[in-house]
C-alpha cells in the first residue's frame, strides 16, 4: 500500500489502527490481527504526483553534483508540455518529496521518472522489479588494429560480441541478467534491460569494443517517451501503469 517511510509517517500521525487501537512504530503484529488504515492516509497518498521528464544532457538525475543542476530544476510551469493530457492539473507548488526512480547519466537523454510515491519507485527500481527499460544507443566500433568504424557499424561488429551483449558479461564481479540487444539501424543499437547498474550500457559496450556516442532512454515498462520534447515534463496519468 505504501513505502516503509510512508508507513512510519502514517503510524506517527495516528492513521493506523491494530485491533481498534492506534498503532505505535515498532508494534509487532500477527497474521490474525486486524489492521485498519484511516481515509486520511489514502487521501494524502492520492495527492502524491509522478512526473515524466525528457531529460537533456548536462543535468544529473538526483542531487546537484560537480556544479551540475539536478533534473528536478526543470520542473517549472514554463517547461510543462502543452499537450500534457492532464492540462487541467496545476503544476506542483512544491518539489518536496520528488525523487528520481532510476538514474539517467549526465551525458544521457530521455525518459526520467520523478515521483513522490514510494509505490511507483519500488515498481521501477525495487530489488524484485522486472520492468523493462528500453534505450537507443548510437555507437562506434574500434577494431583490433585501432581503426574506428563510425558508419555501417553493424557490418563490422562481430556477431559473437553482439551475443555477449545479450548474455555473458559481468560488471562489478556479478553476472548481468540477459538483455535484448539488436541493431536499430547500422549505427544504433536498441537495448532492453531489466536492471540498472551505474553506467551499465556504456560499460557493457566498452567490454566488447564499442564506444557510445549517444544514449537515450525511450521507455520504462509501458510508459514511453513519445513526443515529449526535450527539457519538458508532464504528469503521469492515473490510468497509466508501468
Amino acid at each position: 500500500m505504501c513505502s516503509r517511510r510512508e508507513a512510519d509517517d502514517w503510524i506517527e500521525r495516528g492513521w493506523v489502527r491494530v485491533n481498534g487501537h492506534v498503532a505505535e512504530v515498532g508494534l509487532r503484529v500477527e497474521s490474525t490481527d486486524r489492521i485498519h488504515i484511516e481515509r486520511a492516509a489514502q487521501d494524502k497518498q492520492a495527492q502524491q504526483a509522478t512526473i515524466v521528464l525528457h531529460k537533456p544532457i548536462g543535468y544529473v538525475s538526483g542531487q546537484a553534483e560537480d556544479g551540475h543542476q539536478p533534473a528536478l530544476t526543470l520542473i517549472t510551469p514554463a517547461s510543462r508540455w502543452r499537450q500534457d493530457p492532464q492540462k487541467d492539473r496545476k503544476p506542483p507548488t512544491s518539489l518536496r518529496g520528488f525523487a528520481p526512480a532510476g538514474r539517467l547519466d549526465i551525458d544521457s537523454t530521455g525518459l526520467l521518472v520523478l515521483t513522490q510515491d514510494g509505490r511507483v519507485a519500488r515498481q521501477i527500481i525495487g530489488a524484485n522489479s522486472s520492468i523493462d527499460k528500453e534505450y537507443l544507443v548510437r555507437v562506434e566500433y574500434e577494431e583490433s588494429h585501432g581503426a574506428i568504424i563510425r558508419t555501417q557499424v553493424d557490418a563490422a561488429f562481430p556477431p559473437d560480441r553482439l551475443a555477449l551483449l545479450r548474455h555473458g558479461l559481468s560488471l562489478d564481479g556479478a553476472a548481468l541478467r540477459p538483455a535484448q540487444v539488436d541493431w536499430q539501424n547500422p549505427e544504433q543499437l536498441r537495448f532492453v534491460l531489466q536492471e540498472g547498474k551505474k553506467r551499465q550500457i556504456r560499460r557493457m559496450c566498452e567490454l566488447v569494443g564499442l564506444r557510445v556516442t549517444a544514449l537515450k532512454r525511450v521507455r520504462i515498462g509501458q510508459i514511453v517517451l513519445g513526443q515529449l520534447p526535450q527539457g519538458q515534463w508532464r504528469y503521469l496519468a492515473p490510468d497509466e501503469h508501468f
